[in-house]
């Protein structure tokens, strides 16, 4: 009561952009909607890559693993509506991919095969839709946040509650993980040693 009370108050002075912090703070939901719609797509994808892989490396078990941890974990983050926590997730699930490549370039049979071929183009294009809402959404946050921050949409923030959005940005451990995977790239065979001659 007191909350509306105090914003009762402040709406002679020109509302002091209550409508203006609505409307950015919508315009974040939607771009991380966006983000989580992709999100959920590249989890979808990865069960039907990894029983592909399966048939042809059915050894590699701890790749696997990997793979489905990372997965399940992207799973709940998008669950949980936490930008920060979905980013993470996201980067520990392209270093688990990561590792599933180096595997695939192991088996050339897989490598030419095209369910594998369709599936790391889906993968890829989900990937880069991921990327453009990223930018987007990293871009709505940025306006709203600044916008709560000035005078007076300030005071209005704080009889409303309204709290400053996280960025879709990986912290910690999870910047510090594998390159990002492109999928579109094979990757360049090793290089063997140089041959040592015979001693004499």
């Amino acid at each position: 009561m007191k909350r509306w009370l105090a914003l009762l108050l402040l709406l002679p002075l020109g509302a002091c952009g209550y409508n203006r912090i609505q409307s950015l703070d919508e315009q974040a939901a939607s771009t991380q909607s966006q983000i989580e719609v992709q999100l959920q797509r590249r989890a979808d994808l990865i069960p039907n890559l990894v029983s592909t892989v399966k048939g042809y490396a059915q050894h590699e078990e701890a790749v696997f693993t990997q793979v489905a941890q990372a997965r399940s974990g992207l799973l709940g983050a998008v669950q949980a509506h936490d930008p920060e926590q979905m980013a993470n997730a996201n980067a520990q699930l392209t270093g688990a991919l990561g590792r599933l490549l180096v595997v695939s370039e192991a088996y050339p049979q897989l490598k030419a095969d095209q369910s594998f071929l369709r599936l790391q183009d889906e993968l890829t294009g989900t990937e880069n839709r991921i990327a453009v809402s990223r930018i987007d959404y990293n871009q709505a946050v940025n306006a709203y946040n600044a916008y709560i921050r000035q005078f007076p949409a300030v005071m209005t923030a704080k009889v409303t509650g309204a709290k400053p959005r996280k960025y879709f940005t990986a912290t910690g451990a999870a910047q510090e993980g594998p390159p990002p995977v492109d999928f579109s790239k094979p990757t360049p065979p090793a290089t063997p040693p140089p041959a040592t001659p015979p001693k004499p």
